[in-house]
């Protein structure tokens, strides 16, 4: 990982009917990182996505989101690895984490998918689990039967407003974790109590 990133991957599900859902954590979390620096992100029919460049600190960043819908993440992401020759380690996955209360953000290197569709077909598709994942938490609802029709509708606001928090609370480590610095930036998010 000492090499940085060059590839963040938000996942979610595309269309009006979805932009708001818990499913699209990640989503938000590139719209925020890209609408700070004034940037849009563009379709790309190559990447089965939109996608954007941006510089953090003096790395230029190749940003994603598919539009592949959430379970099939992978194809646009291997897509997007192999046509830039992006090995796994430089890249970044942000989604949402049912095992995380909202306003809690994780960063993890490598491992399975612990039941993320998305991060699942990424592994799948790149044939790499070695990927940085930032996990972003929704909480978790009363029964497993409850898991697809919650992550596909939009928390209350209460539970938004501490998604959001979590968001920016990564963004705020952004530049050491695009440049390699993950421990540091572990160190800052796995500490931090709301």
């Amino acid at each position: 990982m000492a090499g940085g990133i060059s590839l963040i991957a938000g996942l979610g599900n595309p269309g009006a009917e979805y932009a708001d859902t818990r499913h699209n954590a990640g989503f938000r979390f590139v719209d925020a990182l890209l609408g700070g620096r004034g940037g849009a992100l563009r379709a790309e029919g190559r990447f089965s996505g939109r996608t954007a460049r941006i510089d953090v600190g003096g790395r230029e960043i190749r940003l994603l989101e598919p539009d592949t819908f959430m379970n099939h993440s992978g194809e646009a992401v291997s897509r997007m690895a192999h046509y830039y020759r992006i090995p796994a380690g430089e890249i970044l996955v942000v989604h949402d984490e049912l095992d995380l209360p909202p306003g809690t953000v994780r960063l993890k290197q490598g491992g399975g998918a612990g039941g993320h569709n998305g991060v699942a077909d990424i592994v799948e598709k790149l044939g790499d689990r070695e990927f940085l994942r930032l996990r972003i938490g929704i909480g978790r609802p009363a029964t497993s039967a409850q898991v697809i029709s919650f992550v596909l509708r939009r928390a209350p606001l209460a539970e938004q407003d501490l998604i959001d928090a979590a968001i920016r609370d990564a963004l705020e480590q952004i530049d050491d974790i695009v440049h390699g610095r993950t421990q540091k930036a572990m160190n800052a998010l796995h500490t931090h109590t709301r």
